[in-house]
């Protein structure tokens, strides 16, 4: 098994370019007391556009994200706002376009969740803080969205984190934000409420224009997610390695060599992440097809067994994790029907092998697959 290695520096995708000049980070430096963590960062996105940073904990993600939010002085440089630079829009204005959610946990003393979800209207309430009818509206729209109304009277100190999580979601939705800022908002959640949070932010920035930027460990739904991805490599400083599309993003290779991967591998077409294959002779070959051999080749791997696979397309749902575990694999071009070649290939591996699993109904069997099922049975190795 190969696995096909990372692109070389000089075949890396160029970050100059905007895509849009909505929101612009202006060759900015960021970091800390005057030590620049990440360098240059030169991009634009358009109104209504989610960007997605992605790369290894402790890149400087989080550092660009506080700069953002003006937590942190850059070091040099400009962030833009349709044009104006966001250090002279005032704080009680800045507060009205922009709804943050960031890592730090708050820890309010004697506040509800509806009271939590309720500070995203002080930014219109005026001085006193309060909530006038369309104000309550706003609030309660926004926990039914995020399905956290029947939290409304528990204390929010004696909730889950995931909890917790939708809550500020819905305290960050009620500000009705231009543009709204997110450093690991799926943390804590499980896959209902990440999909659904996601599937919320889209909905924000496709029907009100909202403009999100957001930070995310999950590949697979920054790569669904995104209308543009921003990967950060670490460094000294470090630095905006790609920017652009998904399609631009996850070439092949890439994800390996940005997050050094040393062991298994992560599939970029697919968006799966594998474990290291079980090297040496196969002991078992699985004669599968259509995604149905995929469970059986991962719980091979678990269990330590080396094993064969065949005949597959390059386009079968099973090719990807084949490639990734398999010890040995026996394939042929996509839409290709596989020929004697392939079977006699097949067949040499199967006589090396100590038995043959086959994951396909009779019904599913092509003329190749079911030579090899009859050859394993002649030779009293079918399972």
């Amino acid at each position: 098994m190969t696995v096909q290695t990372a692109l070389p520096n000089q075949e890396r995708h160029s970050v100059s370019g905007f895509s849009g000049d909505y929101f612009c980070l202006d060759h900015l430096n960021v970091g800390y007391e005057g030590t620049v963590v990440i360098e240059d960062v030169n991009i634009g996105i358009a109104q209504g556009e989610i960007l997605t940073l992605i790369g290894p904990n402790g890149a400087g993600k989080s550092t660009i994200l506080k700069t953002i939010t003006r937590q942190l002085e850059p070091i040099s440089g400009v962030v833009r706002f349709n044009g104006v630079d966001w250090t002279t829009i005032e704080r009680h204005k800045l507060a009205q376009m922009i709804s943050v959610l960031l890592t730090e946990r708050i820890r309010p003393e004697l506040m509800t969740c509806e009271d939590v979800v309720a500070m995203g209207r002080y930014p219109y309430t005026g001085s006193l803080g309060v909530l006038q009818p369309e104000d309550q509206k706003i609030v309660d729209e926004a926990m039914e969205l995020v399905h956290v109304s029947e939290l409304a009277e528990k204390d929010f100190s004696a909730i889950s984190d995931g909890q917790r999580q939708r809550v500020m979601l819905a305290r960050a939705i009620c500000q009705q934000p231009d543009l709204m800022i997110l450093d690991e908002p799926t943390s804590f959640l499980d896959v209902r409420y990440k999909l659904e949070l996601l599937n919320i932010l889209q909905k924000m920035s496709r029907e009100r224009g909202m403009t999100v930027v957001m930070s995310l460990h999950e590949l697979d739904l920054a790569e669904r997610v995104s209308d543009r991805i921003m990967t950060v490599r670490p460094g000294r400083p470090g630095v905006i390695d790609r920017f652009g599309t998904s399609e631009e993003i996850f070439t092949p290779g890439y994800i390996d060599d940005l997050y050094g991967l040393t062991v298994g591998s992560y599939d970029e077409s697919s968006g799966r992440v594998e474990l290291p294959a079980i090297t040496g002779d196969p002991r078992v070959f699985v004669v599968c097809g259509g995604g149905t051999g995929t469970l059986v080749f991962r719980r091979l791997q678990r269990e330590g067994t080396p094993f064969a696979a065949g005949i597959l397309t390059e386009n079968d749902t099973d090719y990807p994790v084949a490639a990734s575990l398999a010890a040995e694999l026996v394939a042929v071009p996509a839409f290709q029907v596989p020929g004697n070649e392939a079977v006699q290939q097949a067949q040499a591996v199967i006589d090396r092998c100590e038995r043959v699993t086959c994951t396909l109904g009779e019904d599913r069997l092509t003329p190749s697959l079911r030579a090899l099922v009859d050859y394993a049975k002649d030779k009293g190795k079918l399972a």
